[in-house]
């Protein structure tokens, strides 16, 4: 892949953004299925570590090498926080909730990415995206109540502490992309795409490595599990990565942020066709909700109130 289509701004970006969609709503599937069999730590660590053997490679042919050095410390930092704990958190959160749910809390990314920007870098907030904030979250803690007393194939842990902690890891998990994007504007805001995506993936392989090899399983996982962590870590991990980043030079951040809101649609879906999860009105109307106050709380309607930082 040459550096033009990385970067060239006349081209169509809704096949990327539908596709990127795709693949992340994908992710939450692939992960169910690895996890199941391999754990969540060793789940995470594999996927960043096919993800690196994917992204690297691609970066050094691109000619970043000297970049990464320069900023290798920071890059593998970041990694920590931008995968390896929102990955292990996610891994563990579809083992005990629906892959649906969990999609739809990670939409509201946005919503704790604009308290983050507001408490540490004085982003301003005004009356729509104030109110965007309380409805978000009034949303989350209604979809959390009904969803811990809806008991169904869709919830394989049927205890309530255990569907707790995984909502809780889901939001946790959010908090971390949250923090990585703030982070990634304070202190690395000039790096390559390329840079950031390969070196955080390396940073999160050398952060997740004590804790995965502790954590593997002592029975071999089947192929099955072995053929999704592979999908896992190049199509919804190295793809997406270059697809989120050319959806950014061709449509621009704010609306490359608004595919947050459309993976959980291709996750209900795939939930309900290969693993046989219920989704009910109560899950779909909440999540809406969720949804709409996240996307005021991010400041993309209504368009005259919103005051730039």
């Amino acid at each position: 892949m040459s550096q033009d289509s990385l970067t060239v701004g006349s081209q169509d970006w809704r096949t990327d953004y539908v596709l990127l969609a795709a693949l992340w709503g994908a992710s939450f599937m692939f992960m169910r299925m690895s996890a199941a069999e391999f754990g969540p730590i060793a789940t995470a660590w594999t996927r960043v570590c096919v993800a690196t053997l994917f992204l690297f490679p691609l970066m050094l042919w691109q000619g970043h090498l000297a970049e990464f050095k320069a900023h290798w410390k920071i890059v593998l930092g970041f990694g920590v926080f931008n995968s390896a704990l929102p990955f292990s958190l996610f891994a563990y959160a579809v083992i005990h909730i629906s892959t649906g749910l969990s999609a739809i809390l990670n939409a509201v990314v946005p919503l704790f990415a604009a308290v983050v920007a507001w408490l540490w870098l004085g982003d301003q907030l005004n009356r729509w995206r104030i109110a965007g904030l309380f409805i978000g979250f009034f949303g989350v803690s209604l979809l959390a109540s009904n969803q811990t007393h809806f008991h169904s194939a869709a919830n394989p842990d049927a205890s309530l502490w255990g569907q707790y902690t995984a909502i809780a890891a889901c939001l946790l998990a959010t908090i971390c992309y949250a923090i990585s994007g703030s982070f990634t504007k304070k202190y690395m805001p000039h790096l390559s795409p390329l840079v950031s995506a390969s070196g955080s993936q390396l940073g999160a392989c050398l952060a997740l490595l004590m804790p995965a090899l502790w954590a593997m399983p002592e029975v071999m996982p089947s192929p099955k599990a072995w053929l999704s962590l592979l999908i896992l870590g190049v199509a919804c991990t190295g793809i997406a990565y270059i697809l989120y980043f050319r959806l950014i030079n061709r449509a621009g951040p704010a609306k490359a942020l608004t595919v947050t809101f459309l993976i959980p649609v291709f996750a209900l879906i795939y939930g309900v066709i290969f693993l046989n999860e219920r989704v009910t009105l109560s899950m779909l109307f909440l999540g809406a909700v969720v949804v709409f106050g996240t996307a005021l709380s991010s400041g993309l309607f209504p368009k005259k109130e919103i005051i730039k930082s």
